[in-house]
């Protein structure tokens, strides 16, 4: 009986097949490719739900970013009508400064023209106390009268364009 590798490769081939099943080598394997499928089940739950508490947390995000940006448009309304407010408000107390130095001014002017009437008023009642004053004195022929009312008069013209001047 020849025996030759064939044979010895056979028996070598049963006896670790043989030693497999004696040491339970695929049960153990078979053990830890269950864990290992166990393992990496519960890591893609794991990863599933820490996708979905991602999600709910963009989405919390979003809404705070929504409403942050409401609250920001709504402080922008706020402050530009605020704004335009103090314009509207500004410009009419410029209005009405402006309405009371023109008032002002109206009244000092009318004042000054008053002024300036009792003025002339004044000078011409002097000039005509000092003409008939003098017309008192020189009162001796009405041809001197004449001649010292034209002057008198004269003097008054001259007088009332120094005082108008």
């Amino acid at each position: 009986m020849n025996i030759d590798a064939t044979f010895w490769v056979a028996i070598s081939f049963i006896i670790f097949v043989g030693l497999l099943l004696y040491f339970k080598i695929p049960e153990k394997i078979k053990t830890f490719l269950d864990a290992s499928i166990n393992n990496i089940k519960n890591q893609i739950d794991g990863a599933e739900k820490l996708k979905e508490e991602a999600k709910n947390i963009l989405s919390e995000h979003e809404k705070k970013i929504s409403n942050s940006k409401k609250e920001i448009k709504n402080m922008i309304d706020k402050a530009n009508d605020e704004a335009e407010k103090n314009i509207l408000k500004t410009n009419k107390e410029f209005h009405e400064l402006m309405e009371s130095r023109k008032r002002n001014a109206e009244e000092r002017v009318r004042q000054m023209k008053e002024q300036a009437i009792k003025d002339i008023k004044n000078t011409s009642v002097k000039i005509a106390v000092q003409s008939v004053g003098q017309l008192f004195k020189n009162s001796i022929d009405k041809s001197k009268l004449d001649k010292l009312f034209a002057e008198s008069i004269e003097e008054t013209k001259i007088a009332l364009k120094k005082k108008s001047s």
